[in-house]
């Protein structure tokens, strides 16, 4: 299996580095994308460096990289995860403005007809994110808000954090331990 993720500026990185992790456990080949604003927010929310980021990946390129592989529909992968995904991201994708690599990558998903997860990272929304968020539901996206769900009752931030990426690998079809099953 082959996925795009892409990490944007939005606050929730550990989202998206967690995410890394479990897929290299999996063996999944990953195409990473770091925006510059996912870099710096690496720096302030984690012990990580953008470099230690980089290397959960097989590749990772540059946001402004737009004649990445990864840009093309002939790039062939299962999917992609924008995670977090960023109020400007989901305007950009939403309004067809692919102004840079993850937004392109996204609209190329989005276009070729793959699975393509957003996990949005802002609170309260107003209704121009509300509107952008069922404009891209209705164009075929997945809107995977991190929202901890308490009867597993976590411990941790990462206990929160593991049940939002459990959550996307099953969207991905992608088996895991991750999430407490509710047993009825």
């Amino acid at each position: 299996m082959r996925l795009v993720v892409a990490i944007t500026g939005a606050t929730g990185v550990l989202y998206g580095i967690t995410l890394l992790e479990q897929l290299k456990k999996l063996g999944v080949e990953t195409h990473l994308i770091l925006s510059r604003w996912a870099r710096r927010t690496i720096e302030l929310e984690t012990s990580y460096t953008p470099a230690d980021v980089a290397q959960l990946s097989d590749v990772c390129y540059a946001e402004d990289d737009l004649a990445a592989a990864i840009s093309s529909g002939s790039f062939r992968h299962q999917g992609m995860v924008i995670v977090p995904c960023s109020m400007k991201t989901l305007a950009g994708l939403a309004h067809g403005y692919a102004e840079n690599l993850v937004v392109r990558a996204a609209d190329v998903t989005l276009k070729e007809g793959r699975p393509l997860i957003l996990v949005p990272r802002e609170t309260p929304l107003n209704i121009i994110h509300l509107e952008n968020m069922l404009k891209l539901a209705r164009a075929g996206a997945v809107i995977l808000p991190p929202m901890p769900a308490f009867y597993q009752r976590p411990e941790s931030v990462q206990d929160i954090v593991n049940q939002t990426v459990g959550r996307i690998l099953d969207r991905l079809g992608l088996e895991n331990d991750l999430v407490k099953r509710w047993p009825g």
